[in-house]
């Protein structure tokens, strides 16, 4: 907490009472561009390289085929 308000303090003093001013704002716009448009790339990524979802009524399928195993079982225990 204590560095954080520190930096904030050196921000603040370094954007208002030097000549260093003008690259401090091109410097933090550049990396918060930077941030936002390198999440967009890796979201893009994600979408385009993530396999598609089964279909549902594969998915049904094959639950119920599971279910049938399960009652088999219960049915040759209960005998």
């Amino acid at each position: 907490m204590a560095v954080s308000i520190i930096v904030i303090i050196v921000y603040a003093w370094i954007l208002f009472f030097t000549q260093w001013s003008m690259l401090l704002m091109q410097v933090t716009l550049m990396v918060a561009v930077a941030s936002v448009l390198g999440i967009l790339a890796w979201i893009g990524y994600t979408l385009a390289t993530t396999p598609p979802p089964k279909p549902i009524e594969e998915i049904e399928k094959e639950l119920e085929e599971e279910l049938k195993k399960l009652n088999e079982k219960s049915d040759e225990e209960k005998t």
